[in-house]
């Protein structure tokens, strides 16, 4: 069953996207058919659109599945580029069409154990009764030289490839 065997006036309104459920409710009861019918109209529809959500949703997990791996894989690749790079001490590499730089970003704040982070470095009226660790506030902190238990600043070290 699909769209395309719905009645020619629930078909117009299946094609409509400017349905709120006060206008959808008012076409409804405008159409001028048995109570039967139109009971198995819009169970039809109800059908077609259950199918529909079902693939989308298939859809977007599999885009969303794509993007992860898409994701994971360039930043492996940049890891590996940079690290082939830093072995063989080079400062800069010219291929055929790039310039590889590796360079130092912004050192990454990485928290261990949300648990050992001190109340200094938390907001708790953040997500109403959940504590947030302020990730800047712990950054300035370790940059400092001042130790917060539960995290730690990683490297970040990457190429540019321009």
């Amino acid at each position: 069953m699909n769209l395309f065997e719905l009645g020619q006036q629930y078909q117009a309104l299946a094609d409509r996207e400017d349905l709120d459920p006060t206008v959808l409710a008012d076409t409804l009861d405008s159409i001028d058919d048995t109570w039967n019918s139109k009971a198995n109209n819009i169970a039809r529809w109800i059908e077609s659109l259950g199918s529909d959500v079902d693939w989308l949703t298939k859809k977007k997990r599999s885009i969303s599945d794509e993007l992860t791996y898409r994701k994971n894989l360039c930043q492996n690749l940049m890891t590996y580029l940079t690290s082939a790079i830093d072995e063989r001490g080079l400062k800069e590499v010219h291929t055929d069409d790039y310039i590889l730089r590796p360079r130092n970003y912004k050192q990454r704040t990485v928290i261990d154990d949300e648990d050992k982070i001190p109340g200094e470095y938390r907001n708790y009226a953040k997500y109403e009764g959940m504590f947030d660790v302020k990730k800047t506030d712990v950054y300035k902190a370790l940059k400092d030289g001042k130790g917060v238990p539960g995290a730690h600043l990683e490297p970040n070290r990457k190429t540019s490839i321009k």
